[in-house]
């Protein structure tokens, strides 16, 4: 529970008095910041100069945010320089928080903001933590290192508020004020304080919890139990796979019934579902407990390119296919239909490991940013699509802008056609 018990010798901020500074302006912190902007004074900050620049000229290269809306944010001002913050009151942090390449939480830009605010943290300021991480490390790893950078002490000099982002990168229909904001503080009156700023700005409403830890636990169990339901649908493919049943016609059917739950295979990557259930487990195991369902869900949806791979191949000797330097042709490599967000991708690991077979593979989406796909996996992309070229196709990423795509008139006349559900196989197409 919240504990008011602590001496303070400074006072809240009030929401007449607010100055807000939005720490990382990525998919999380643009939308926070234009939406406070619009009502407080408020300072957008980013370590990325050239984002910055970006932004200063209304160009958000995320697609989440819009030039208008932008522009309509008055109160807001983009920058990169730590002084510029100072004046701040309100520190909102929006950083990622990754995994490192054995799986294990990657705290540094947590904590690397963390600093950084320290370095200008003054008394009576208020640091509230949108990033996800795993419960108790808030109040823990974050406010050490406030407190250590800042020398001053949480709950008697400054305080704490932890809201857990809710964004969903690509969704016009679920947008940052329209869903209901998960809220809590150091305090009992931080807590009211935070549910109040946050409740001026989402339409949606808000729900204020009983401690910090709490609010880091709902964060943590809407993403781990979607990557379970994600994991439950893709073993139930492997199953229909080594049964030989059309998996598409089983999820058609079951959809049937009222109370089955509609989610669809796929390669789970992206910044949220397929890191945060390791923040989890890592911090039960540190502790003693090891958490079967979420790990096993994990270990489902962190094999699915193998079987991807494994399959492709497969249906390609079936259909006397050479694979020894084969065409083949993956479509999409966003980690999510309709979105340009690459981070995470797992189309990658299924072109690694298709080409550990001999294989030629391309990858064409027209979404993802061309120079962050060479940057960050070392991948050219396709500029365009040949005709009559490719003796495999995968379709990994269902983009709208892949539905007029006939993949007859992308394959040779002897190819094959695969997603997770279903396949075909040429010329009996």
């Amino acid at each position: 529970m919240i504990n008011d018990s602590l001496p303070h010798t400074c006072t809240l901020p009030s929401l007449e008095s607010a100055h807000i500074a939005v720490i990382g302006l990525g998919y999380v912190g643009l939308p926070l910041a234009v939406a406070f902007g619009k009502v407080y004074p408020t300072i957008g900050f980013d370590i990325d100069s050239k984002r910055i620049e970006e932004l200063q000229t209304g160009i958000d290269n995320t697609q989440e945010v819009n030039k208008e809306d932008i522009l309509q944010a008055s109160q807001l001002y983009f920058c990169d320089q730590l002084t510029h913050i100072a004046s701040a009151n309100i520190y909102i942090i929006c950083v990622p928080t990754p995994i490192d390449k054995n799986k294990v939480p990657d705290l540094s830009p947590l904590l690397n903001a963390s600093k950084l605010v320290g370095k200008v943290l003054q008394k009576g300021n208020l640091v509230i933590y949108e990033s996800t991480t795993y419960p108790t490390c808030t109040e823990t790893e974050c406010k050490n290192m406030l407190e250590s950078t800042s020398h001053l002490s949480l709950n008697k000099d400054f305080y704490l508020g932890y809201s857990p982002e809710r964004i969903n990168p690509s969704d016009s229909s679920h947008t940052l004020t329209q869903i209901r904001k998960i809220t809590s503080g150091s305090t009992l009156e931080v807590a009211k304080f935070v549910d109040s700023l946050y409740a001026s700005i989402i339409t949606a409403g808000t729900h204020c919890v009983s401690s910090i830890k709490t609010a880091e636990m709902v964060k943590i169990i809407e993403n781990a139990q979607r990557d379970l339901n994600i994991a439950f649908v893709n073993e139930m493919c492997i199953i229909c796979d080594y049964l030989d049943i059309d998996a598409l016609e089983v999820l058609e059917a079951a959809k049937t019934k009222w109370n089955f739950l509609p989610f669809s295979p796929g390669l789970v990557g992206g910044h949220c579902i397929s890191i945060d259930p390791y923040y989890l487990t890592h911090k039960m195991n540190a502790i003693g407990y090891i958490p079967q369902v979420i790990s096993s869900g994990r270990l489902i949806n962190d094999m699915m390119p193998h079987f991807v791979a494994q399959k492709m191949i497969k249906l390609m000797i079936a259909q006397h296919i050479e694979v020894l330097s084969s065409k083949i042709l993956i479509l999409g490599i966003t980690f999510k239909q309709n979105c340009p967000d690459i981070r995470n991708s797992k189309v990658p690991l299924v072109k690694k490991e298709l080409e550990d077979f001999g294989a030629q593979v391309s990858i064409y989406d027209p979404l993802a940013n061309v120079k962050e796909v060479q940057k960050q996996y070392g991948i050219t992309l396709l500029p365009s699509l040949p005709t009559k070229y490719f003796d495999a196709i995968f379709l990994a990423v269902a983009h709208d802008k892949f539905l007029s795509l006939s993949h007859q008139d992308l394959g040779k006349k002897e190819h094959i056609y695969y997603t997770l559900t279903h396949h075909k196989l040429s010329p009996d197409l």
